[in-house]
């Protein structure tokens, strides 16, 4: 009987001290194998067009999500864009939801808080492998909450999402609101529609004049 093929791992995190620990905690995971590490989107994009060309991609991407550059979600939707068969699992300090919907939505197969054990790291790549979706507990207990009592006016909006409503009522454009919150200008540009869909505005005007009347900035 042949040993079952370990599952090969790409580790993109941009904080190398964190990512050498991250490689560290799956070495020690039986039939786990890390294949490369990364420090951002573009380089784990780079690694993967280099394996390919080597028919030697991983099956999983362990994925941060908050990255200069290009960020975990942005990267995320571009690796499955270009390899399809591949899977995704996010590894983050960050638990809200509204990042959780926008990896899932960019087709991550799971999210994993850093905190979580070696026992949910392994079922979450093992379950991405089987095609199927894995949630750190508490992600999912704030996505069950959400849905029992949604949260309406301000508090509908991450805190992410606040920082973007003050960043718009200052006049600013997605591209200096990627630049000043170190993400993406398709990541802005996504936060800019959710937080105009929740709060029922239709322009970034109204968003500003929003703003001023919640006393979140000075009018100008």
């Amino acid at each position: 009987m042949t040993a079952p093929h370990p599952i090969r791992v790409l580790v993109v995190d941009d904080h190398a001290v964190v990512r050498r620990g991250v490689v560290a905690y799956l070495e020690a995971l039986e039939d786990v194998e890390v294949a490369a590490e990364a420090g951002d989107g573009q380089e784990a994009l780079d690694q993967l067009a280099r394996a390919a060309a080597h028919a030697e991609l991983p099956d999983v991407v362990l994925m941060d999500l908050q990255m200069p550059g290009m960020d975990g979600v942005t990267a995320t939707g571009e690796v499955l864009r270009r390899f399809p068969q591949l899977k995704v699992v996010i590894l983050t300090s960050f638990g809200e939801t509204e990042r959780v919907h926008a990896a899932l939505e960019s087709g991550a197969s799971g999210y994993l808080l850093k905190d979580a054990g070696p026992a949910e790291v392994d079922a979450a790549l093992r379950a991405a492998v089987r095609d199927e979706v894995f949630l750190d507990a508490a992600v999912t207990r704030r996505l069950t909450q959400e849905m029992r009592a949604p949260r309406t006016g301000l508090g509908a909006l991450t805190s992410r999402e606040k920082e973007v409503l003050v960043l718009v009522a200052e006049g600013r454009s997605n591209k200096d609101i990627a630049r000043h919150l170190v993400i993406s200008e398709r990541t802005a540009r996504t936060h800019v529609s959710h937080l105009l869909t929740k709060m029922g505005l239709t322009s970034r005007t109204q968003a500003a004049l929003l703003a001023v009347k919640e006393g979140l900035v000075q009018p100008r």
